[in-house]
């Protein structure tokens, strides 16, 4: 880029700085130039500026994280209501905040899907019955409330950046999570996946009966 607004303003490039976003000509401030005003000058002074780099993390940070969830039991039909969930996790260093909430929430509601609906259904013939979208019952938006994120930054020292994977580490909790929410709603615990409505009931009566 020094090289670039050089050429432009026909200068020595050791006499060019770049700080802060702007380039200057250090024997006339009032050249100056913003890395947008270049941008635009890229392809009529030589074409794009390409740059790569490599990293070697020493090794993956190990992931953390704490789930906590409301759940509402229907004792008649046996669904499972996520009234609130919380997920807190230790990401390293969130470069990209939003980014981060949003993998943590992705993460937490495909787990909360494994935890109460997804399942494969076969006949007894192993023909899986539920192959379509229409019968494999995953959680949509109508079905969660919102799911709060909250970011924990404890930095991985063993990579350059700090970072920890996110996406991984919060699809696990929930199944837990749930189980234990549903064993403190009713007295039940569940022990095989998914936690599904019938398989609630049948646990249900099971207790009622004995």
């Amino acid at each position: 880029m020094i090289e670039r607004a050089a050429k432009i303003w026909e200068v020595d490039p050791t006499d060019v700085t770049y700080e802060q976003g702007v380039l200057t000509y250090s024997k006339n401030p009032e050249l100056r130039m913003t890395f947008k005003e270049l941008a635009r000058r890229l392809n009529g002074t030589g074409g794009p500026i390409a740059g790569r780099a490599n990293v070697s993390p020493r090794g993956a940070g190990p992931g953390f994280a704490v789930h906590i969830v409301d759940v509402e039991v229907d004792p008649e039909t046996g669904k499972t209501q996520i009234l609130r969930y919380t997920a807190l996790q230790d990401a390293g260093k969130a470069i990209h905040p939003s980014y981060v909430e949003g993998q943590i929430q992705g993460g937490a509601v495909q787990g909360i899907g494994w935890a109460l609906n997804e399942e494969y259904v076969y006949n007894p013939e192993g023909q899986m019955v539920n192959s379509s979208f229409l019968d494999y019952r995953m959680p949509t938006s109508l079905d969660l409330p919102m799911i709060d994120a909250v970011i924990v930054e404890v930095e991985n020292p063993g990579h350059p950046f700090g970072l920890r994977g996110v996406g991984e580490v919060s699809i696990v909790p929930p199944l837990a999570a749930i189980a234990n929410a549903i064993y403190r709603a009713t007295g039940v615990r569940m022990r095989q996946l998914p936690m599904s409505p019938s398989k609630v009931v049948e646990a249900l009566s099971e207790k009622q009966g004995s």
